[in-house]
């Protein structure tokens, strides 16, 4: 009988650093480069976040780029009681200590799932150290809201945080049932072209790659995945979104 097939072992060799004071607020950096590729993971996400990290590190190293993986006050369970404000406030810091104790010469940003909005978020904040920001590549994006609008207790769950929010209780946490990963607190596909524009106008700025994952199991099955990509596209010839690949499982 053939033993069972491992799980393939993921291992970087790199530097551990702080780039904040927060105990949070530490990254990892594989190769020593002026230019960076700093991943973003989506919830729940932490370092080595997904299998092409390691691959990636070795192809990024080839071509004297380092990457950075960070860790935010919203990564693993932190993120039920985060926000993208703060998230881009940490993005910022990092990308300050990467400037001012590193010489970085630029980077790239590299969001996997909700992690795209995070550079979304990020870029519209015009901040000094996001002119540093050379391209972002928005891989897997999904709608965190559209996906939990398919699970059965959504609904009641949204009008107790309705609720609480009347109640100035916006900030208190969420019953469990609520969000059984996560401490959570009360605070996508069908947005018009107009939607998105507002959305994702200011992202003209950068080079922007959008690589849709077509079997992502957290698009809904209602959604038209190739129009969705092609909704992306469109936004081209106003907002310079210049890359969108769909890739098929």
């Amino acid at each position: 009988m053939r033993p069972p097939t491992s799980q393939p072992t993921l291992r970087l060799s790199g530097i551990l650093f702080k780039y904040g004071t927060k105990s949070a607020q530490v990254a990892f950096r594989t190769g020593d480069f002026k230019q960076q590729v700093i991943f973003i993971g989506g919830l729940t996400d932490g370092l080595l976040a997904t299998e092409y990290l390691q691959p990636l590190s070795m192809a990024l190293e080839a071509e004297k780029w380092s990457l950075v993986q960070p860790l935010l006050s919203s990564s693993y369970s932190g993120y039920g009681t985060s926000s993208l404000k703060q998230d881009a406030l940490e993005l910022d810091q990092l990308i300050s200590y990467l400037i001012n104790k590193e010489d970085s010469e630029g980077v790239v940003l590299l969001g996997h799932s909700t992690g795209c909005q995070d550079i979304v978020h990020y870029m519209r904040s015009n901040t000094a150290c996001s002119k540093a920001v050379r391209a972002a590549i928005l891989q897997a994006p999904v709608s965190d809201r559209e996906y939990r609008a398919t699970l059965p207790e959504t609904a009641d769950m949204i009008d107790l945080a309705a609720s609480m929010i009347k109640e100035d209780k916006a900030m208190d946490l969420m019953p469990r049932e609520a969000n059984p990963d996560a401490p959570i607190t009360a605070y996508s596909s069908d947005l018009s072209d107009d939607q998105l524009r507002q959305r994702l106008g200011h992202m003209s700025n950068i080079p922007c790659q959008v690589i849709f994952s077509m079997g992502d199991e957290y698009v809904p099955t209602y959604v038209d995945k190739r129009s969705l990509v092609q909704s992306f596209v469109s936004l081209r010839q106003d907002y310079v979104i210049q890359i969108c690949i769909p890739i098929l499982w």
